[in-house]
């Protein structure tokens, strides 16, 4: 499989973090793709439909929050897109009020887009990844040309926490911002889907989770320290919380492959 981890062209910058492309030319066995929590929405694009558990997944997907850890599954060759959003971007982009996306993928033609019939029409046609990039980033630009800037508050309070997932952090950015608890709750779920919490230690997982998936051959009470778990133990529950399985299974999993 050849898969590219890229960074969004610039027009595009301010509202995408990162893109992944996947290509399969043949697919002797069904394709499974794991999708945990991450922080943040995504659009994902498949040429050919799939499943995510078990339910049929149109070609263009929107995510919210994912929290349980679904399964994406690809029966035939395909080439797979994923714009990675930043975290408080689907009410200024797609206007859909946030929470409705947790735990909820949604095909992009129940949002009622504009253009979204010829933006899958022209994908589909399209002869290679590279073209599919550019009508993803124009269909990307075009809406953010359309949309109001996103609330500089939310977007404050979420890079802050990413950075530092401690439980410090979140009583830190609300005082920094001068807001009550409960506006503080109030602006994450409506902006984020879920509590600030929640999305605390979602980033932390995720970032322990990246760094596990490095392989250099990291303990997993290191990596349970530099990611401010209490211990090795609190760690593993975590994990096991977001993917229902092990950290050491994960990577059983993956050397199978």
């Amino acid at each position: 499989m050849k898969s590219r981890h890229l960074l969004p062209v610039a027009k595009i910058a301010t509202y995408v973090d990162r893109v992944l492309v996947l290509e399969e030319n043949r697919l002797p066995t069904p394709f499974m793709l794991p999708l945990y929590a991450n922080g943040v929405p995504v659009l994902l694009f498949k040429s050919v439909k799939g499943k995510i558990d078990n339910k049929n997944a149109e070609h263009l997907t929107l995510f919210g929050q994912t929290v349980l850890p679904e399964f994406l599954s690809l029966n035939d060759a395909f080439i797979l897109i994923a714009y990675f959003f930043k975290p408080y971007t689907l009410t200024t982009l797609f206007g859909v009020a946030a929470h409705e996306l947790k735990d909820n993928p949604t095909g992009l033609s129940l949002l009622s887009q504009k253009r979204w019939t010829n933006l899958q029409e022209r994908l589909l046609n399209a002869n290679n990844a590279d073209y599919m990039l550019v009508l993803l980033d124009d269909y990307v630009f075009d809406l953010i040309q359309r949309s109001k800037s996103a609330c500089p508050l939310i977007q404050y309070a979420t890079t802050e926490i990413a950075k530092d997932c401690s439980k410090e952090s979140l009583i830190n950015v609300q005082k920094q911002l001068h807001i009550t608890e409960r506006t503080f709750q109030r602006m994450f779920e409506k902006n984020i889907g879920v509590a600030p919490n929640l999305y605390r230690r979602i980033c932390q997982f995720n970032s322990a989770f990246v760094q596990l998936n490095k392989r250099r051959h990291y303990k997993l009470s290191d990596i349970a320290f530099q990611n401010g778990y209490a211990d090795q133990s609190h760690y593993i529950r975590s994990f096991k919380e977001f993917t229902n399985i092990t950290p050491t299974e994960y990577l059983n999993y993956g050397s199978e492959e």
